[in-house]
């Protein structure tokens, strides 16, 4: 992906999970330009620590004591409580120079477990304040560590290449020299060497998979990214496997059981069915319902929304098949239910008589 690209990954990131992304990519490619610039436009504030300059201590702070209790000092970079939604920068991460140093800042860029705060040593973050890091890929061109994969596992990894039009637009907005820019329009191959591949091995886990989940479920990429997103998590096999069968599910008819039994995962894609697709949902819930029509109560609510954003003539005909089965037509003329089915029984009825 190139630097604009990444900027609209990172603002869903931040903006709505507490994962970590790592940014990787070559010397000038703009990684650490993109952070500032995504910082200026969402009103946050921007702290960057470079860890090829920092020891254990720069990190987790200055030991203390209290009568007999040991304490740490809070670093000067660590944002409290109170300060303004901060996009902490942990630049130059496998250039750290100890082991150590690599071990104390494995935590902090671990996501929070759920309910708990990201922590460093005794310090916790205020979830307002997020954490991004950036690396240089290790290709043999750079001086930097090896990162393990359990370091590698928890971090939403991100690839930035150089893109001549996206260089081109951010040139034309800081007025750059137009020597500079008219050569580079014709030498489009000068503007950066692209190098050795990106790619670090990513493989699938559990805890990919939990990433995946959540990007999923919070975030919106676009599609064409959510391929390279995905692969720097899982790798690249599992992601095209995944998003294979996304989309050969995606033109599969909602199932009763899923409007049943799961409608928050399944409104959105009821809603965007076609006729054809809505019909063959209709008659698996009419189905379903004929040979057990007993239906737990939040069943029974996820019916009657479905019924509810049906048109009026496929209403009309779901709602006609559906009272003559006992404990659903009993369910359906319950006075709470009468905005969203009584226009039907109302006409069912005239058409009887």
């Amino acid at each position: 992906m190139n630097v604009e690209q990444m900027k609209a990954v990172l603002r869903e990131i931040l903006a709505r999970t507490d994962l970590t992304p790592c940014i990787v990519g070559h010397r000038g490619v703009g990684k650490t330009a993109g952070i500032i610039q995504l910082c200026r436009e969402t009103g946050r504030r921007y702290q960057p620590i470079r860890l090829g300059q920092m020891e254990v201590g720069d990190l987790v702070g200055i030991p203390y004591r209290e009568k007999d209790v040991m304490y740490w000092s809070r670093p000067c970079w660590w944002p409290d409580d109170d300060a303004p939604d901060t996009v902490i920068h942990c630049d130059e991460l496998n250039r750290a120079q100890q082991e150590d140093t690599l071990q104390a800042i494995f935590q902090f860029v671990e996501p929070p477990s759920e309910g708990n705060r990201r922590a460093l040593h005794t310090h916790t973050l205020h979830p307002r304040h997020k954490v991004v890091v950036t690396i240089n890929p290790p290709d043999g061109t750079y001086q930097v560590a090896t990162l393990d994969r359990a370091l590698i596992d928890r971090m939403v990894m991100l690839y930035v290449e150089t893109d001549y039009q996206c260089w081109a637009r951010y040139a034309a907005a800081r007025d750059l020299d137009q020597g500079v820019r008219r050569f580079l329009a014709a030498n489009t191959s000068l503007l950066a060497s692209q190098g050795s591949p990106l790619e670090m091995v990513a493989e699938p886990t559990e805890r990919g998979w939990e990433m995946v989940s959540i990007l999923r479920r919070q975030c919106r990429f676009p599609r064409e990214l959510e391929m390279e997103i995905y692969a720097g998590i899982i790798g690249k096999e599992a992601a095209i496997a995944f998003l294979r069968w996304c989309a050969d599910h995606a033109a599969r008819p909602v199932t009763a059981g899923e409007v049943l039994n799961h409608w928050d995962h399944v409104a959105e894609k009821l809603r965007a069915q076609r006729d054809d697709q809505q019909a063959v949902t209709m008659s698996d819930i009419v189905t379903t319902l004929a040979g057990n029509g007993a239906l737990a109560p939040e069943q029974e609510e996820n019916l009657v929304r479905y019924i509810d954003i049906l048109p009026r003539d496929m209403r009309f005909g779901l709602v006609k098949s559906l009272l003559r089965i006992p404990p659903v037509a009993m369910a359906l003329s319950r006075d709470k239910y009468d905005g969203v089915v009584l226009d039907a029984i109302q006409a069912i009825s005239a058409e009887a008589r």
